[in-house]
Protein backbone atom coordinates (compact mmCIF):
# COMPACT_ATOMS: atom_id res chain seq x y z
CA UNK A 1 0.00 0.00 0.00
CA UNK A 2 1.25 3.59 -0.74
CA UNK A 3 1.88 6.00 1.58
CA UNK A 4 -0.69 8.14 -0.13
CA UNK A 5 -3.12 5.17 -0.12
CA UNK A 6 -2.32 4.42 3.52
CA UNK A 7 -3.25 8.01 4.74
CA UNK A 8 -6.28 8.12 2.42
CA UNK A 9 -7.68 4.73 4.61
CA UNK A 10 -6.53 5.68 7.96
CA UNK A 11 -8.44 9.15 7.51
CA UNK A 12 -11.36 7.74 6.01
CA UNK A 13 -11.77 4.95 8.46
CA UNK A 14 -11.78 7.48 11.48
CA UNK A 15 -13.40 10.23 10.40
CA UNK A 16 -15.34 8.79 7.64
CA UNK A 17 -15.63 11.01 3.77
CA UNK A 18 -17.43 13.81 5.27
CA UNK A 19 -15.10 14.14 7.89
CA UNK A 20 -12.52 16.29 6.36
CA UNK A 21 -11.94 19.65 7.52
CA UNK A 22 -10.67 22.29 6.56
CA UNK A 23 -6.77 22.99 6.81
CA UNK A 24 -5.94 25.51 9.49
CA UNK A 25 -9.40 25.65 11.21
CA UNK A 26 -9.40 22.16 13.04
CA UNK A 27 -8.02 22.95 16.57
CA UNK A 28 -4.31 22.14 16.92
CA UNK A 29 -3.84 24.07 13.13
CA UNK A 30 -5.67 21.59 11.29
CA UNK A 31 -5.42 17.76 10.61
CA UNK A 32 -2.98 18.24 7.89
CA UNK A 33 -0.89 20.58 9.32
CA UNK A 34 1.61 18.00 10.65
CA UNK A 35 1.92 13.99 10.06
CA UNK A 36 3.34 13.47 13.33
CA UNK A 37 -0.92 13.88 14.24
CA UNK A 38 -1.34 10.27 12.94
CA UNK A 39 -2.42 9.37 16.16
CA UNK A 40 -5.68 11.38 15.91
CA UNK A 41 -6.37 9.88 12.44
CA UNK A 42 -5.84 6.39 13.67
CA UNK A 43 -8.59 7.35 16.76
CA UNK A 44 -10.92 9.96 16.55
CA UNK A 45 -10.81 10.40 20.14
CA UNK A 46 -7.26 10.14 20.68
CA UNK A 47 -6.96 14.26 22.56
CA UNK A 48 -6.23 17.47 20.27
CA UNK A 49 -5.32 20.41 20.71
CA UNK A 50 -7.56 23.98 21.39
CA UNK A 51 -6.87 27.41 19.62
CA UNK A 52 -5.67 28.84 22.62
CA UNK A 53 -5.39 27.99 26.40
CA UNK A 54 -8.31 26.70 27.75
CA UNK A 55 -10.07 27.66 31.03
CA UNK A 56 -11.95 24.94 31.69
CA UNK A 57 -11.34 21.32 30.91
CA UNK A 58 -14.94 19.69 32.17
CA UNK A 59 -18.24 21.40 31.66
CA UNK A 60 -21.52 19.76 33.77
CA UNK A 61 -24.59 20.77 32.02
CA UNK A 62 -27.25 21.76 34.17
CA UNK A 63 -30.69 21.27 31.77
CA UNK A 64 -33.64 22.14 34.07
CA UNK A 65 -36.73 20.11 32.53
CA UNK A 66 -39.60 21.50 31.71
CA UNK A 67 -38.67 24.87 32.01
CA UNK A 68 -38.59 26.51 35.54
CA UNK A 69 -40.33 30.38 36.03
CA UNK A 70 -37.06 32.37 36.52
CA UNK A 71 -39.40 35.06 37.77
CA UNK A 72 -40.03 32.47 40.67
CA UNK A 73 -36.48 32.16 41.58
CA UNK A 74 -34.02 34.77 40.48
CA UNK A 75 -35.33 37.73 38.85
CA UNK A 76 -36.84 39.86 41.27
CA UNK A 77 -39.88 41.93 39.67
CA UNK A 78 -41.21 44.56 42.48
CA UNK A 79 -43.68 46.14 39.49
CA UNK A 80 -45.03 42.53 38.97
CA UNK A 81 -45.45 42.02 42.21
CA UNK A 82 -47.52 45.90 42.33
CA UNK A 83 -49.65 45.26 39.26
CA UNK A 84 -50.67 41.72 39.93
CA UNK A 85 -53.82 40.67 38.67
CA UNK A 86 -54.11 43.81 36.32
CA UNK A 87 -54.09 43.18 32.68
CA UNK A 88 -50.71 43.37 31.46
CA UNK A 89 -50.13 46.81 29.99
CA UNK A 90 -49.55 46.86 25.72
CA UNK A 91 -46.31 48.75 26.09
CA UNK A 92 -44.82 45.42 27.44
CA UNK A 93 -46.74 43.57 24.75
CA UNK A 94 -44.60 45.46 21.84
CA UNK A 95 -43.78 42.71 19.00
CA UNK A 96 -45.06 40.01 20.74
CA UNK A 97 -48.23 39.05 18.25
CA UNK A 98 -51.24 37.39 20.07
CA UNK A 99 -50.65 33.98 18.24
CA UNK A 100 -47.06 33.51 19.39
CA UNK A 101 -47.79 34.98 23.16
CA UNK A 102 -50.65 32.19 24.22
CA UNK A 103 -52.83 34.69 25.17
CA UNK A 104 -53.35 37.68 27.23
CA UNK A 105 -53.63 36.47 30.99
CA UNK A 106 -53.18 38.94 33.74
CA UNK A 107 -50.24 40.04 35.40
CA UNK A 108 -49.80 37.01 37.89
CA UNK A 109 -47.37 37.15 40.93
CA UNK A 110 -46.76 34.16 43.23
CA UNK A 111 -46.13 34.11 46.94
CA UNK A 112 -42.17 34.73 47.07
CA UNK A 113 -39.96 36.29 49.20
CA UNK A 114 -37.52 37.68 48.05
CA UNK A 115 -33.64 38.61 49.41
CA UNK A 116 -30.32 39.75 48.42
CA UNK A 117 -27.15 37.65 48.83
CA UNK A 118 -23.52 37.68 49.15
CA UNK A 119 -21.45 40.78 48.01
CA UNK A 120 -22.80 40.57 45.17
CA UNK A 121 -26.26 41.17 46.16
CA UNK A 122 -27.86 38.85 43.80
CA UNK A 123 -31.50 38.16 44.19
CA UNK A 124 -32.79 35.05 45.54
CA UNK A 125 -36.32 34.19 46.06
CA UNK A 126 -37.21 31.93 49.36
CA UNK A 127 -37.48 28.50 47.27
CA UNK A 128 -33.55 28.85 46.80
CA UNK A 129 -31.63 28.93 50.08
CA UNK A 130 -29.38 26.69 49.59
CA UNK A 131 -27.91 27.59 46.15
CA UNK A 132 -28.29 31.16 47.54
CA UNK A 133 -25.44 30.82 50.26
CA UNK A 134 -23.26 30.64 46.73
CA UNK A 135 -24.68 34.05 45.02
CA UNK A 136 -20.74 34.75 44.82
CA UNK A 137 -19.92 31.96 42.58
CA UNK A 138 -22.42 32.68 39.73
CA UNK A 139 -22.79 34.96 36.61
CA UNK A 140 -26.48 35.15 35.90
CA UNK A 141 -27.47 35.93 32.55
CA UNK A 142 -30.95 37.82 32.36
CA UNK A 143 -31.68 38.02 28.99
CA UNK A 144 -31.94 34.87 27.53
CA UNK A 145 -33.95 34.40 24.27
CA UNK A 146 -34.42 31.72 22.35
CA UNK A 147 -36.77 30.92 19.28
CA UNK A 148 -39.42 28.36 19.66
CA UNK A 149 -42.13 27.64 22.74
CA UNK A 150 -43.12 24.10 22.09
CA UNK A 151 -40.60 21.94 25.26
CA UNK A 152 -39.54 19.19 22.27
CA UNK A 153 -38.50 22.08 19.65
CA UNK A 154 -36.55 24.78 22.15
CA UNK A 155 -34.87 21.97 23.84
CA UNK A 156 -33.55 20.52 20.37
CA UNK A 157 -32.14 24.09 19.64
CA UNK A 158 -30.57 24.51 23.33
CA UNK A 159 -28.16 21.39 22.44
CA UNK A 160 -28.04 21.40 19.24
CA UNK A 161 -28.24 25.26 18.15
CA UNK A 162 -31.18 24.21 15.37
CA UNK A 163 -34.86 23.33 15.23
CA UNK A 164 -34.73 20.41 13.41
CA UNK A 165 -33.16 16.97 13.75
CA UNK A 166 -29.50 16.50 11.89
CA UNK A 167 -27.26 18.40 13.78
CA UNK A 168 -24.49 17.81 16.33
CA UNK A 169 -24.90 18.75 19.85
CA UNK A 170 -22.75 20.70 22.02
CA UNK A 171 -21.42 17.68 23.56
CA UNK A 172 -20.68 15.76 20.53
CA UNK A 173 -18.83 19.21 18.74
CA UNK A 174 -16.61 19.39 21.96
CA UNK A 175 -15.70 15.71 21.95
CA UNK A 176 -14.80 15.68 18.37
CA UNK A 177 -12.85 19.01 18.78
CA UNK A 178 -10.87 17.82 21.87
CA UNK A 179 -11.17 14.12 21.86
CA UNK A 180 -11.15 12.19 25.15
CA UNK A 181 -8.79 13.06 28.53
CA UNK A 182 -9.53 9.18 29.41
CA UNK A 183 -9.72 6.72 26.58
CA UNK A 184 -11.28 4.60 29.58
CA UNK A 185 -14.94 6.29 29.87
CA UNK A 186 -16.55 8.01 27.27
CA UNK A 187 -16.08 12.01 26.70
CA UNK A 188 -19.75 12.83 27.32
CA UNK A 189 -21.94 11.57 29.57
CA UNK A 190 -25.40 12.53 29.38
CA UNK A 191 -27.19 11.65 33.33
CA UNK A 192 -30.51 11.80 33.84
CA UNK A 193 -32.80 10.91 37.57
CA UNK A 194 -35.82 10.10 35.58
CA UNK A 195 -36.70 6.42 35.26
CA UNK A 196 -37.57 7.04 31.69
CA UNK A 197 -35.59 8.79 29.03
CA UNK A 198 -35.42 12.97 28.91
CA UNK A 199 -38.03 14.85 27.04
CA UNK A 200 -36.90 15.19 23.72
CA UNK A 201 -35.25 11.36 23.47
CA UNK A 202 -31.58 10.88 22.36
CA UNK A 203 -31.84 13.12 19.18
CA UNK A 204 -30.47 16.12 22.32
CA UNK A 205 -27.07 14.35 22.41
CA UNK A 206 -26.68 12.88 18.93
CA UNK A 207 -23.85 13.46 16.84
CA UNK A 208 -25.69 14.59 13.60
CA UNK A 209 -23.78 14.84 10.63
CA UNK A 210 -20.33 14.03 12.37
CA UNK A 211 -18.93 10.23 12.83
CA UNK A 212 -21.29 8.69 15.30
CA UNK A 213 -18.53 7.82 17.57
CA UNK A 214 -19.43 11.41 18.90
CA UNK A 215 -22.93 11.10 19.85
CA UNK A 216 -23.01 11.41 24.41
CA UNK A 217 -23.45 7.85 26.56
CA UNK A 218 -26.62 7.88 28.56
CA UNK A 219 -26.03 6.61 32.51
CA UNK A 220 -28.85 5.54 33.50
CA UNK A 221 -30.23 6.45 37.41
CA UNK A 222 -29.73 3.95 39.95
CA UNK A 223 -26.82 1.36 41.27
CA UNK A 224 -26.02 0.00 37.97
CA UNK A 225 -26.26 3.19 35.26
CA UNK A 226 -24.33 1.43 31.92
CA UNK A 227 -26.71 -1.57 30.70
CA UNK A 228 -25.06 -4.73 29.93
CA UNK A 229 -21.63 -3.88 31.52
CA UNK A 230 -21.05 -6.96 33.48
CA UNK A 231 -19.39 -9.78 31.65
CA UNK A 232 -21.69 -13.09 30.97
CA UNK A 233 -21.99 -15.85 33.78
CA UNK A 234 -19.92 -18.58 32.68
CA UNK A 235 -17.61 -16.75 30.21
CA UNK A 236 -14.15 -16.09 30.90
CA UNK A 237 -12.26 -12.71 30.59
CA UNK A 238 -10.01 -14.88 28.22
CA UNK A 239 -12.71 -15.72 26.09
CA UNK A 240 -14.54 -12.85 26.01
CA UNK A 241 -11.74 -11.06 25.02
CA UNK A 242 -10.89 -13.40 22.06
CA UNK A 243 -14.31 -12.94 20.96
CA UNK A 244 -14.45 -9.21 20.72
CA UNK A 245 -11.02 -9.34 18.77
CA UNK A 246 -11.91 -11.46 16.29
CA UNK A 247 -15.24 -9.51 16.04
CA UNK A 248 -13.04 -6.07 15.43
CA UNK A 249 -10.69 -7.57 13.17
CA UNK A 250 -14.47 -8.92 11.06
CA UNK A 251 -15.69 -4.95 11.26
CA UNK A 252 -12.38 -3.74 10.39
CA UNK A 253 -11.85 -6.00 7.09
CA UNK A 254 -15.66 -4.63 6.46
CA UNK A 255 -14.97 -1.09 7.89
CA UNK A 256 -11.87 -1.05 5.02
CA UNK A 257 -15.19 -1.47 1.82
CA UNK A 258 -17.17 0.64 3.76
CA UNK A 259 -15.05 3.90 4.70
CA UNK A 260 -18.65 6.33 4.77
CA UNK A 261 -19.84 4.00 7.19
CA UNK A 262 -18.93 5.87 10.30
CA UNK A 263 -21.58 3.89 12.24
CA UNK A 264 -19.52 0.75 11.82
CA UNK A 265 -16.55 2.98 12.66
CA UNK A 266 -18.53 3.54 16.31
CA UNK A 267 -19.35 0.10 16.88
CA UNK A 268 -16.06 -1.12 16.38
CA UNK A 269 -15.10 1.84 18.81
CA UNK A 270 -18.14 0.84 21.18
CA UNK A 271 -16.78 -3.05 21.48
CA UNK A 272 -13.12 -1.36 22.38
CA UNK A 273 -14.51 1.32 25.33
CA UNK A 274 -16.84 -1.44 26.50
CA UNK A 275 -14.02 -3.85 27.14
CA UNK A 276 -12.08 -1.29 29.39
CA UNK A 277 -15.31 0.24 31.10
CA UNK A 278 -15.65 -3.50 32.38
CA UNK A 279 -13.08 -2.36 34.79
CA UNK A 280 -13.06 1.63 34.92
CA UNK A 281 -16.95 2.17 34.66
CA UNK A 282 -17.95 0.55 37.80
CA UNK A 283 -15.53 2.27 39.91
CA UNK A 284 -16.57 5.75 38.60
CA UNK A 285 -20.25 5.53 39.05
CA UNK A 286 -19.87 3.77 42.62
CA UNK A 287 -21.06 6.01 45.02
CA UNK A 288 -20.65 3.98 48.55
CA UNK A 289 -16.84 4.79 49.02
CA UNK A 290 -18.27 8.50 49.31
CA UNK A 291 -18.39 9.58 52.63
CA UNK A 292 -21.40 9.96 54.37
CA UNK A 293 -20.41 13.94 54.63
CA UNK A 294 -20.17 14.18 51.04
CA UNK A 295 -23.79 12.11 50.60
CA UNK A 296 -25.25 14.34 53.08
CA UNK A 297 -23.77 17.62 51.10
CA UNK A 298 -25.17 16.19 48.40
CA UNK A 299 -28.92 15.73 49.99
CA UNK A 300 -28.67 11.84 49.26
CA UNK A 301 -29.80 10.82 53.23
CA UNK A 302 -32.80 12.59 52.37
CA UNK A 303 -36.01 11.55 49.77
CA UNK A 304 -36.63 14.51 47.90
CA UNK A 305 -33.20 15.11 46.87
CA UNK A 306 -32.04 11.21 46.95
CA UNK A 307 -32.17 11.38 43.07
CA UNK A 308 -31.03 14.21 41.49
CA UNK A 309 -28.20 14.36 44.45
CA UNK A 310 -26.96 10.95 43.13
CA UNK A 311 -26.89 11.91 39.41
CA UNK A 312 -24.64 15.40 40.42
CA UNK A 313 -22.45 13.35 42.82
CA UNK A 314 -21.93 10.75 39.59
CA UNK A 315 -21.30 14.25 37.76
CA UNK A 316 -18.55 15.52 40.02
CA UNK A 317 -17.01 11.81 40.00
CA UNK A 318 -17.27 11.96 35.72
CA UNK A 319 -15.60 15.13 36.10
CA UNK A 320 -12.18 13.79 38.50
CA UNK A 321 -11.98 11.34 35.83
CA UNK A 322 -11.72 13.41 33.12
CA UNK A 323 -14.79 13.60 31.39
CA UNK A 324 -14.91 16.59 28.85
CA UNK A 325 -18.81 17.14 28.85
CA UNK A 326 -21.26 16.13 31.60
CA UNK A 327 -25.20 16.92 30.45
CA UNK A 328 -27.59 16.22 32.87
CA UNK A 329 -31.14 16.74 32.99
CA UNK A 330 -33.37 17.04 36.07
CA UNK A 331 -36.50 15.05 36.98
CA UNK A 332 -38.08 13.54 40.22
CA UNK A 333 -38.63 10.00 39.42
CA UNK A 334 -42.41 9.40 41.03
CA UNK A 335 -44.12 12.52 40.22
CA UNK A 336 -46.50 12.15 37.76
CA UNK A 337 -48.66 14.34 35.39
CA UNK A 338 -48.31 18.25 35.17
CA UNK A 339 -45.96 18.26 38.22
CA UNK A 340 -43.27 15.44 36.95
CA UNK A 341 -41.06 18.53 35.75
CA UNK A 342 -40.48 22.50 35.98
CA UNK A 343 -43.64 22.85 33.38
CA UNK A 344 -45.89 25.10 35.56
CA UNK A 345 -49.02 25.35 33.45
CA UNK A 346 -51.06 24.86 36.46
CA UNK A 347 -50.15 25.46 40.45
CA UNK A 348 -46.90 26.70 40.06
CA UNK A 349 -46.86 27.45 43.59
CA UNK A 350 -46.88 23.90 44.41
CA UNK A 351 -44.87 22.78 41.24
CA UNK A 352 -42.01 24.69 41.34
CA UNK A 353 -41.71 24.39 45.34
CA UNK A 354 -40.78 20.71 44.66
CA UNK A 355 -38.45 21.50 41.61
CA UNK A 356 -36.53 23.95 43.67
CA UNK A 357 -36.52 21.80 46.68
CA UNK A 358 -35.37 18.45 44.56
CA UNK A 359 -32.37 20.59 42.65
CA UNK A 360 -31.39 23.38 45.42
CA UNK A 361 -29.22 21.59 47.72
CA UNK A 362 -27.40 18.98 44.84
CA UNK A 363 -26.57 21.81 42.98
CA UNK A 364 -25.45 24.14 46.37
CA UNK A 365 -23.73 20.57 47.22
CA UNK A 366 -22.33 20.05 44.05
CA UNK A 367 -20.89 23.60 44.03
CA UNK A 368 -19.59 23.12 47.51
CA UNK A 369 -17.43 19.93 46.58
CA UNK A 370 -16.02 20.75 43.40
CA UNK A 371 -14.36 23.85 45.16
CA UNK A 372 -13.16 21.88 48.16
CA UNK A 373 -11.45 19.29 45.94
CA UNK A 374 -9.76 22.33 43.60
CA UNK A 375 -12.16 21.29 40.57
CA UNK A 376 -14.38 24.32 40.48
CA UNK A 377 -11.64 26.53 38.52
CA UNK A 378 -11.23 23.95 36.21
CA UNK A 379 -14.92 23.41 35.73
CA UNK A 380 -17.79 24.80 34.16
CA UNK A 381 -21.33 24.63 35.15
CA UNK A 382 -24.47 25.74 33.16
CA UNK A 383 -27.50 25.87 34.74
CA UNK A 384 -29.86 26.58 31.81
CA UNK A 385 -33.35 25.50 30.17
CA UNK A 386 -35.08 25.07 26.95
CA UNK A 387 -36.94 28.91 27.62
CA UNK A 388 -38.45 30.63 30.97
CA UNK A 389 -42.29 31.60 31.32
CA UNK A 390 -44.26 34.51 31.28
CA UNK A 391 -45.05 37.47 33.59
CA UNK A 392 -49.06 36.60 32.78
CA UNK A 393 -50.86 33.92 34.29
CA UNK A 394 -52.47 30.77 32.71
CA UNK A 395 -55.51 29.17 34.12
CA UNK A 396 -55.13 30.88 37.28
CA UNK A 397 -52.66 29.27 38.66
CA UNK A 398 -49.66 29.01 36.29
CA UNK A 399 -47.55 30.16 33.41
CA UNK A 400 -47.21 30.01 29.93
CA UNK A 401 -43.74 29.46 28.31
CA UNK A 402 -41.72 32.17 27.79
CA UNK A 403 -38.67 32.48 24.99
CA UNK A 404 -38.62 36.34 24.74
CA UNK A 405 -36.61 36.99 28.31
CA UNK A 406 -35.40 34.64 30.78
CA UNK A 407 -32.29 33.81 33.14
CA UNK A 408 -29.38 31.05 33.39
CA UNK A 409 -26.59 31.07 34.76
CA UNK A 410 -22.97 29.90 34.99
CA UNK A 411 -20.46 29.05 37.54
CA UNK A 412 -16.68 27.83 37.58
CA UNK A 413 -13.87 28.36 35.64
CA UNK A 414 -12.92 31.31 33.51
CA UNK A 415 -16.19 32.82 34.52
CA UNK A 416 -16.43 36.53 35.87
CA UNK A 417 -18.40 35.23 39.00
CA UNK A 418 -20.26 37.45 41.02
CA UNK A 419 -21.91 39.60 37.80
CA UNK A 420 -25.04 40.18 35.80
CA UNK A 421 -25.57 40.18 32.23
CA UNK A 422 -28.73 42.02 30.81
CA UNK A 423 -32.00 42.32 31.94
CA UNK A 424 -35.80 41.57 31.54
CA UNK A 425 -38.20 44.70 31.26
CA UNK A 426 -40.03 45.86 34.73
CA UNK A 427 -42.51 43.04 34.56
CA UNK A 428 -39.95 39.86 33.74
CA UNK A 429 -41.38 39.45 30.11
CA UNK A 430 -39.34 40.49 27.34
CA UNK A 431 -35.54 41.17 27.61
CA UNK A 432 -34.22 44.72 26.99
CA UNK A 433 -30.76 45.75 25.41
CA UNK A 434 -28.38 43.08 24.89
CA UNK A 435 -29.44 39.55 24.90
CA UNK A 436 -27.64 36.11 24.95
CA UNK A 437 -29.26 33.68 22.47
CA UNK A 438 -28.78 30.11 22.60
CA UNK A 439 -26.09 30.16 19.58
CA UNK A 440 -24.34 32.94 22.20
CA UNK A 441 -24.20 30.19 25.01
CA UNK A 442 -22.64 27.76 23.20
CA UNK A 443 -19.52 29.92 21.53
CA UNK A 444 -18.80 31.04 25.23
CA UNK A 445 -18.73 27.81 26.12
CA UNK A 446 -16.61 26.80 23.67
CA UNK A 447 -14.41 29.92 23.92
CA UNK A 448 -13.74 28.50 27.61
CA UNK A 449 -12.97 25.16 26.63
CA UNK A 450 -10.26 26.73 24.10
CA UNK A 451 -11.94 26.30 21.27
CA UNK A 452 -13.05 29.51 18.53
CA UNK A 453 -16.37 28.07 17.22
CA UNK A 454 -15.66 29.98 14.16
CA UNK A 455 -13.09 27.90 13.36
CA UNK A 456 -14.52 24.58 14.79
CA UNK A 457 -15.40 22.93 11.64
CA UNK A 458 -16.60 19.69 9.95
CA UNK A 459 -16.97 19.75 5.96
CA UNK A 460 -20.56 18.34 5.59
CA UNK A 461 -22.00 18.41 1.97
CA UNK A 462 -20.04 20.70 0.58
CA UNK A 463 -20.77 22.77 3.45
CA UNK A 464 -18.29 24.05 6.29
CA UNK A 465 -20.55 23.43 9.29
CA UNK A 466 -19.81 24.76 13.16
CA UNK A 467 -21.59 25.14 16.51
CA UNK A 468 -22.86 28.21 16.32
CA UNK A 469 -24.23 27.62 12.28
CA UNK A 470 -24.00 31.17 11.39
CA UNK A 471 -24.08 33.30 14.34
CA UNK A 472 -23.09 33.26 17.80
CA UNK A 473 -21.07 35.67 19.63
CA UNK A 474 -19.10 35.11 22.69
CA UNK A 475 -20.32 36.99 25.59
CA UNK A 476 -17.26 38.70 26.79
CA UNK A 477 -18.59 40.22 29.64
CA UNK A 478 -19.24 37.27 31.45
CA UNK A 479 -15.59 36.19 31.26
CA UNK A 480 -12.72 36.91 33.81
Amino acid sequence: MSNNSRRDFLFKTSYGVGGLALSGLMPGGGLFTTFANAASLVDPLSPKGTHFPAKVKSVIWLHMDGAPSTLELFDYKPDLIKLAGQQIPDSFLNGLKAGIRGGDGKLFATDRTWKQHGESGAWFSDLLPNLAKHADKLAFVKSSVTIGATHDISILKLNTGDLNPGRPSLGAWIQYALGSANPDLPAYVVLYNDKKEPTGGSINWSSGFLPAVYQGTAFRPGPSPILHLDRPELIAAAQQQGSLDLLTRLNRVRGAHYPEDTELQARIRSYELAARMEVSAPEAVDLTKETDATKALYGLDEDITKSYGQTLLRARRLVERGVRFIQVVSGPQDIAGDSRNWDGHNDIEENHRTHSKVVDKPIAGLLADLESRGLLDSTLIVWTSEFGRTSYGQSGTGRDHNPWGYTQWLAGGGIKAGTTFGQTDEVGLQAVGKTMDTYDLHATVLQLMGLDHLKTTFLHNGRSERPTVVYGEVIKELLA
